[in-house]
């Protein structure tokens, strides 16, 4: 089929500058965003949703994690004030971090939606951020002196100049428009709607037959297993949520992201159906569901330094090392979760060449689509190290913007930790 093209010509006139610019308002880039503005940068924050905050906010994952490890806090900053002002909105209590759970998912922080996304405009207006919600990345075009980058919003196209630019779409968008190197695994992690069921009483479903008639449907075909991500459907009635999988989704454009929420959504219409035919469940309801599909795994930029499954596990401590993260391997496969649990004692660190795309100047990443292999990937996307690579982002591009570095590899290290410092955040010590 012969393609058809079609061109048009518009000029867009600059409507503003900034230092930086953020491309996605989610965990890694709003405080990205609200790192930049701290330091004194004129930043500009783009988000395609109506509030901040991501897959906590939009995605229905608010219990984010990890920011203690082994007793002792390992992030903080703007991330973990954020934190404890929604705690304290709603008078809640924070875990005792000093203990060392025997699941590492007993320290995640259960948050209020609501006050949460109350917080991060809050602390977006404190540092001076211009935050434009329901506005997308169209275009970049990286100069010798900036980035020129074209937004689209309800009243069409519209330009800006910036010194730096910061990729927080989970996605690696910015550095696939800019040309530069992208990699994705040869099988992507499936992804998941968050939702909450109710109108049954757990204690009286008959667990045994609840199973029994799932092995049932799955011999059928009524079911999937990998629908229900390997697990006892008894469990996920017992939590109010069905732990589902999104299998053979690639969420990296629209039109994968737009499948995926379609099929997220039958998948679970399906599911519920099925359980309304079992004594006990006839009434079985959804009373809340995310707003958009949780994606777990798309593109990951190429970077100037590449973390490996094994300095991972090993918590090695890299040279040019921003941040920490604790979270297992997590791998997401279509029948279960292949995990790989760390070692007592061992914290992973983030080096800041995983966040720079290999040849860039003018652009950095940050958040799940930094530089990794697929396992230590499934590890570090979690919230937490998302927010602490943002903030290193952020303090970053504003050092650059402010000492007119041309390169965001020039950045001056021991600067870049101090500033970081300065706002509370945690920098790890070379060993």
């Amino acid at each position: 089929m012969d393609k058809e093209f079609f061109t048009f010509h518009k000029e867009l006139t600059i409507t503003d500058k900034a230092d930086v610019v953020v491309i996605g308002g989610g965990t890694a880039g709003v405080f990205a965003a609200i790192s930049s503005g701290m330091q004194g940068a004129k930043t500009i924050l783009i988000e395609k949703n109506g509030k901040l905050g991501g897959t906590i906010t939009c995605g229905g994952v608010n219990f984010p994690g990890l920011f203690h490890a082994w007793g002792e806090q390992i992030i903080a900053g703007p991330c973990w004030e954020s934190v404890k002002r929604a705690v304290a909105i709603d008078h809640t209590r924070l875990p005792d971090f000093s203990k060392i759970p025997e699941h590492h998912w007993q320290q995640q922080i259960r948050l209020n939606i609501f006050s949460y996304s109350l917080v991060l405009d809050q602390m977006c207006a404190e540092a001076g951020v211009d935050v434009r919600l329901h506005t997308m990345l169209a275009f970049a075009q990286e100069t010798d002196d900036g980035v020129y980058v074209v937004c689209v919003s309800k009243e069409g196209l519209w330009a800006v100049k910036t010194k730096f630019i910061i990729d927080a779409t989970g996605d690696a968008n910015v550095v696939g428009i800019l040309g530069y190197a992208r990699i994705r695994s040869e099988s992507l992690q499936p992804a998941t709607l968050i939702h909450h069921i109710s109108g049954y009483d757990i204690s009286k479903i008959d667990e045994k037959m609840v199973k029994e008639r799932v092995a049932k449907a799955v011999e059928a075909g009524i079911l999937a297993e990998k629908d229900m991500q390997g697990g006892n459907i008894y469990h996920h009635l017992a939590i109010n949520r069905l732990m589902m999988h999104i299998t053979d989704i690639d969420a990296s454009t629209s039109c994968g992201k737009t499948t995926a929420e379609i099929a997220g959504r039958k998948t679970l219409a399906k599911m519920i159906e099925f359980l309304r035919s079992i004594p006990g469940l006839e009434n079985l309801r959804v009373d809340y569901f995310a707003e958009e599909c949780g994606i777990r795994e798309t593109y990951r930029i190429i970077g100037e330094t590449t973390i490996t499954a094994d300095e991972y596990l090993s918590g090695y401590v890299y040279e040019d090392a921003v941040c920490y993260a604790f979270y297992p391997i997590d791998l997401h496969v279509p029948n279960g979760i292949k995990q790989v649990f760390l070692e007592k004692g061992i914290v992973p660190t983030i080096p800041y060449g995983a966040l720079i795309p290999k040849g860039s100047k003018r652009l950095l990443a940050a958040g799940r689509c930094i530089s990794g292999d697929t396992d230590a990937n499934s590890a570090y996307r979690v919230q937490a190290p998302c927010m602490a690579m943002g903030q290193a982002a952020g303090v970053a591009a504003a050092i650059c913007a402010r000492e007119n570095i041309s390169s965001v590899k020039e950045a001056p290290f021991r600067l870049l930790c101090d500033k970081l410092k300065e706002i509370g955040a945690i920098v790890p010590v070379p060993v």
